[in-house]
């Protein structure tokens, strides 16, 4: 049996993708479109908080919970192991963080949540890689216990503490935030003159450049550092290999076991991470039901994100967006429906060009159907914008379906010795 050691020069060789390849020219292409559709529905519609720096800002509070979430999948699949627990890993960091930030202080509660989540993921780790119990069962079985024993613990610790209760923590002491002053300011600035495109780019700058919690810059890197790791290091690649091809890996010294025990657990580590953002910094108290299906949201942009951080981070980033603008109101979210429209229309000419006559055909109708809908209303229910970060997820997931690509192994156990 050979005992070479998988490294990156074992690997085919593949272009380097440098700052200024192809690739991420198109990614700042399609972001400076985003930007100017939404400055031109705001100028159309005149609902400033499309872009205002207090939706900005809002939308990246809400998009980080579910970002860790996605993250934590990411690891996991990328090491072959389904993890639909993330959601009772992101339920025990919430607990965790209520239950020690509140004695201790957020910091200890943030690596309390951390570690409360990474035991979730242990367990998780220990039932399907050890025991290969079946993946979705597990996962299943880690959110049903998590909301049970939470409950438990929540009314044995937090009764009869002053300010706690049988479904919430004491309040937390703030974590604090950071605030970059000059270019804070002067955007702001800039974003209150109602400039077409400038203004609006402003206001982007401005919400993520002011009160910037601690958790959020851990989170985005989180995101950075999970892309050099998996993608540019030794170690990325051998736990790559145990999500593509682990019996393979497994010929060429790849300890696999260990692999995929590190991606579990790392996985609900990151779930943990979010869990301690909604406990710490959204809400400065844990309250029963925090989580509210964050986890499974967060499945949800990694694959939107085709099981990468990139990705990954503008599915949450879709989210959040979205969630921000119903909390906005039903206006900012009755202008969405324009830009929808344009969204739709413009995908249909990309259909048509590819010679998808049917699906740009089904595009334009509901395309239409959208324009309509704002055309003849002032308003949309508050259902319908409660809604709309769900819908908008779901919609976007379907149009990227068709070019994602899961790792070959995911979900596949693995049995030491045996190749199946």
């Amino acid at each position: 049996m050979s005992t070479d050691t998988l490294t990156p020069e074992t690997a085919p060789s593949r272009p380097v993708r440098r700052l200024g390849s192809s690739k991420t020219w198109r990614l700042l292409y399609i972001a400076s479109l985003i930007l100017l559709l939404l400055s031109v529905v705001r100028v159309l519609t005149g609902v400033t908080n499309l872009t205002s720096a207090g939706t900005v800002a809002a939308a990246l509070g809400l998009s980080v919970p579910i970002a860790m979430a996605g993250l934590g999948g990411l690891w996991a699949e990328r090491a072959g192991v389904v993890n639909i627990g993330l959601e009772g890993m992101m339920i025990l960091g919430t607990f965790g963080a209520g239950w020690a930030g509140y004695q201790w202080g957020p910091w200890v509660g943030l690596l309390v949540a951390v570690a409360a989540g990474a035991l979730g993921g242990l367990l998780h780790a220990l039932a399907t890689v050890t025991f290969a119990v079946d993946q979705i069962v597990s996962g299943v079985a880690i959110n049903i216990l998590a909301v049970g024993l939470t409950q438990f613990l929540a009314a044995e610790l937090f009764t009869g503490v002053p300010g706690g209760g049988g479904t919430q923590s004491p309040r937390i002491d703030t974590m604090g935030s950071i605030t970059l002053p000059g270019i804070s300011t002067a955007a702001e600035s800039i974003a209150e003159q109602g400039w077409f495109l400038v203004s609006d780019l402003a206001g982007v700058i401005a919400g993520l450049t002011t009160n910037v919690s601690y958790v959020t810059i851990m989170a985005i890197l989180a995101l950075v550092g999970s892309f050099f790791i998996l993608w540019r290091t030794a170690f990325g690649l051998r736990l790559r290999s145990c999500g593509e091809a682990p019996y393979a890996a497994a010929t060429l010294g790849v300890n696999v076991m260990k692999y995929k025990y590190i991606a579990v657990v790392m996985s609900g580590a990151l779930a943990g991470l979010g869990g301690a953002y909604l406990t710490i910094v959204a809400a400065q108290i844990y309250r029963e039901g925090q989580t509210a299906g964050r986890g499974y949201i967060g499945l949800a942009a990694m694959i939107f994100g085709n099981w990468r951080p990139g990705g990954l981070a503008a599915g949450a980033g879709l989210f959040g967006y979205t969630d921000a603008l119903q909390l906005r109101g039903g206006g900012a979210v009755h202008a969405l429906l324009l830009l929808t429209a344009i969204l739709l229309v413009g995908y249909a000419i990309w259909l048509f060009y590819k010679r998808k006559l049917v699906s740009g055909i089904i595009a334009v109708v509901i395309g239409l159907g959208v324009y309509a809908w704002y055309a003849t209303t002032d308003d949309v229910p508050p259902q319908v914008a409660f809604v709309t970060p769900y819908v908008a997820t779901l919609l976007v997931l379907s149009m990227a379906s068709q070019r994602l690509r899961m790792p070959a192994a995911d979900g596949k156990p693995y049995l030491k010795g045996e190749e199946h």
